[in-house]
This record gives C-alpha cells, sequence and structure tokens, in this order.
C-alpha cells in the first residue's frame, strides 16, 4: 500500500513562502504556490483562507508539463 499523501492541515503554515507568478502581480485573485520539503502546496491567493491543494513533486511536474502542452489552455467555450 502506499503511504498517504498529506493534506495541507499536516503542514505548520506559519512559516510558508507564498509565490505568485508576475501576471498574478496585479489580479485579485492570484493562484499562490509553496514548494515545501517533498510537496506542493496551491491555493487562492486572494483568500488566505481558502482551500490549499497538496501535491507531490510527480503531480506537480505532470501539471506543470500539461500546461506547457497547452492542454488546460482556454477556447473561448469554456474547455
Amino acid at each position: 500500500m502506499l503511504p498517504s499523501k498529506p493534506k495541507a492541515a499536516d503542514f505548520d503554515l506559519s512559516s510558508v513562502v507564498w509565490m505568485r507568478s508576475e501576471a498574478g502581480q496585479t489580479i485579485e485573485d492570484p493562484v499562490e504556490i509553496a514548494f515545501v520539503g517533498e510537496n506542493i502546496l496551491m491555493r487562492n491567493g486572494g483568500d488566505k483562507d481558502s482551500a490549499i491543494l497538496v501535491f507531490t513533486h510527480a503531480e506537480w511536474d505532470a501539471f506543470v508539463a500539461g500546461a506547457l502542452d497547452g492542454e488546460f489552455d482556454y477556447d473561448g467555450q469554456g474547455r
């Protein structure tokens, strides 16, 4: 059985350094990420009480590769 992935509540968030892209500096609800040990955390930077998503490095790498490959490009029709 694989070990369970930690949840956001498992982290001490008091010293986490959240980052956002340069493009996110001027929008109201930017996506923020933080690299914490073996995990990447993601949240809505406009709502500090929003849910925090937790990714492994493999999951993050797959997401970034998909984004770079255009898998998540908006086509104007909600897809």
